[in-house]
């Protein structure tokens, strides 16, 4: 199984070289491109199986409409937190995954990772 290390070196390195992230907008009839700019991942104090990641994305454009007219606009950034955990069912049992739910993060984590990602500018 891969090392929370080996996953973060190797996530990086695929961040860097990553094409625009399309999300769907929340009406279904377009779809929002954007740019990672910066990211910092740390993985969770009490579980080595977790990491936590905040992007920071920069909006390169829409396809089709959304519902949200302000929340098209090029150039606008916005900030992701998301995580990784070694799955535990099915095809994704033993290898790192995207988080499908909302964070949830010890508190003595929360502000470490906030520190960190200030530090490495990716948030501030």
């Amino acid at each position: 199984m891969e090392t929370w290390q080996a996953f973060i070196r190797r996530k990086d390195l695929e961040f860097k070289k990553a094409k625009p992230i399309p999300m769907k907008d929340i009406g279904r009839a377009g779809t929002h491109y954007f740019e990672r700019e910066a990211w910092t991942f740390m993985p969770q104090s009490n579980l080595k199986e977790k990491v936590f990641v905040i992007e920071r994305l920069k909006k390169v454009h829409l396809d089709g409409k959304a519902v949200h007219s302000k929340t098209s606009l090029k150039g606008s950034v916005e900030y992701r937190i998301g995580y990784y955990m070694i799955g535990k069912n099915g095809n994704k049992k033993g290898r790192w995954t995207w988080g499908q739910f909302c964070p949830m993060i010890p508190k003595e984590d929360f502000n470490k990772l906030m520190k960190k990602a200030a530090r490495e500018g990716t948030v501030g």
